[in-house]
């Protein structure tokens, strides 16, 4: 008996797939069903460490969260991280598969859709729906051959698509009809209808629009979905600056904005403290003095480092210091942070060794393996504050600087990490330090100027607020779309919204 599924794609990338995969999710779950989210093929730098060791985009990770599940490598087992404008690492369910370039992918397409079927009958099997995300637009024609992300899925496993389009972005109606004219004849007649994304204004005013879209498509609009302020959802890609605006901030951090940065979720928790102003620096901009500097992740270290340097920052890092402000590394900005970077193998391209920015005692060697492991433990500040996170990374640090660590892991007890002698740098491999609100208490005290201010910062939850922005978020999704529609392709004529389904467990 085939699993029920929806597929959601949209005509552009950030439509707003991801979040209405998650709030589907959520929907589902608060119903009692047992539903997984999937994504066959992705392609982003922000990735999250699964239960069973992998790696998966962030997306489908606060996907699983939506439907009360932990992560895993079926929710998505295609994922590419670039690590330049033209070649990516290749990840099938969770581990590197090989690095290859566009075209090069292109034609190793047919060979990844195996791992895409095999996870999806994984899901199917365990699970009463399943509801997909495509990936960029169906309407990218060069890319039709081979689809896995897509329409080659989706008619793959005959699953029927839902389009959704970004009413923010302008062009809506042309967006739509145009996505709709670009697919071939069984692909236009897989979709059910569309769902039009971020909204303000008068719904009455743009009533003619949607009569005409239905008119001229003979497919129905599902609803319209709101524009919806300060979610505190992980975004795939884009970076985002303060949620807050205090005055004025008793705290300001900067982070570089280079060009291969990833898995830059780990600072959501900054630019959401209402005490913190928060910002990442474009290229475009000078450095401005500040209170903590964080260099986040990176997938290309080597090359990031090389940014750092044309961009002044060596020396603004040097006069920060130098007046007394804190720097956080993590993971790649642990590395860059060291005396040297040694890639003998030429994992970020020509094999040999850079020279590191110098602030810390330790080297680190590029290897083959990729570290990929859930982890907790206890930060190394007053009072121990504990933290639960993850590690995602190649290569391996050694030097005196990592006698003195930064974090106590439970699991083996071993330090991670490293912190300066004078108490101004902080760094490690682990990623999700500001995620536990004791850890991100600790990490504000230590980084505040000493003014003699002992205030505490007020206590920020950011996996509480997660949970709660899911909940606005599918509530939102619930009151806007024709869930009769929707929920009868997934769980059947049963859509009562205040009692489990009764499909059996």
């Amino acid at each position: 008996m085939k699993t029920p599924s929806l597929m959601v794609q949209g005509c552009t990338s950030d439509s707003g797939k991801s979040t209405l995969v998650a709030a589907l999710c959520r929907i589902l779950h608060r119903r009692g069903v047992r539903v997984a989210p999937f994504k066959p093929q992705n392609m982003a730098l922000n990735a999250a460490v699964t239960v069973d060791g992998g790696e998966i985009g962030r997306a489908q990770a606060l996907q699983a969260l939506a439907a009360g599940l932990e992560p895993h490598t079926d929710f998505n087992p295609i994922l590419l991280k670039p690590s330049t404008d033209r070649q990516a690492q290749v990840i099938i369910h969770g581990r590197v598969a090989t690095q290859l370039d566009a075209q090069a992918y292109h034609a190793y397409k047919p060979r990844a859709m195996p791992a895409v079927l095999a996870s999806w009958e994984r899901l199917c099997a365990r699970y009463q729906c399943v509801v997909v995300e495509g990936a960029g637009s169906p309407a990218e024609i060069n890319l039709r051959d081979h689809d896995i992300a897509n329409m080659g899925f989706a008619e793959a496993v005959d699953c029927p698509v839902l389009l959704v389009a970004d009413i923010d972005r302008g062009g809506v109606f042309a967006h739509l009809v145009g996505t709709l004219e670009l697919l071939s004849a069984s692909e236009r007649e897989r979709v059910v209808g569309f769902v039009i994304n971020r909204f303000r204004g008068d719904l009455a005013i743009l009533m003619p629009g949607i009569d005409w879209l239905e008119r001229r498509t003979g497919k129905p609009v599902f609803g319209v979905l709101p524009y919806l302020h300060g979610l505190y959802l992980d975004a795939e890609d884009a970076r985002a600056s303060s949620v807050f605006e205090s005055s004025p901030p008793r705290l300001t951090v900067v982070a570089p904005a280079y060009p291969r940065l990833s898995n830059h979720n780990d600072l959501d928790p900054l630019r959401l403290h209402p005490e913190v102003d928060f910002r990442f620096i474009s290229p475009s901009e000078t450095p401005p003095p500040a209170d903590v500097v964080v260099l986040p992740g990176s997938k290309a270290v080597r090359a990031d480092l090389a940014w750092l340097h044309a961009h002044g920052w060596e020396d603004y890092l040097k006069r920060h210091l130098r007046y007394g402000g804190k720097l956080i590394g993590l993971c790649g900005g642990m590395q860059m942070l060291g005396k040297a970077l040694h890639d003998p193998l030429g994992l970020e391209g020509e094999a040999g060794s850079v020279a590191g920015l110098g602030m810390l005692d330790l080297t680190t060697t590029l290897g083959e393996t990729k570290q990929l492991r859930q982890v907790s433990g206890h930060l190394c500040l007053p009072d121990a504050p504990a933290f639960i996170g993850y590690e995602i990374h190649q290569g391996l640090s050694h030097g005196p600087a990592l006698e003195q660590p930064a974090v106590r892991l439970d699991d083996d007890g071993r330090g991670d990490g490293a912190q300066s002698p004078d108490d101004q740098i902080l760094a490690t491999y682990c990623h999700g330090l500001f995620d536990h609100p004791d850890a991100l208490a600790a990490l504000l005290r230590w980084a505040a100027p000493k003014t003699g201010d002992a205030t505490p910062f007020l206590r920020v939850d950011p996996l509480a607020r997660r949970q709660a922005d899911l909940d606005r978020l599918a509530d939102a999704v619930e009151a806007a779309l024709d869930m009769d529609k929707i929920l009868a392709l997934l769980i059947g004529t049963d859509v009562s919204p205040h009692r489990p389904d009764p499909l059996p467990k």
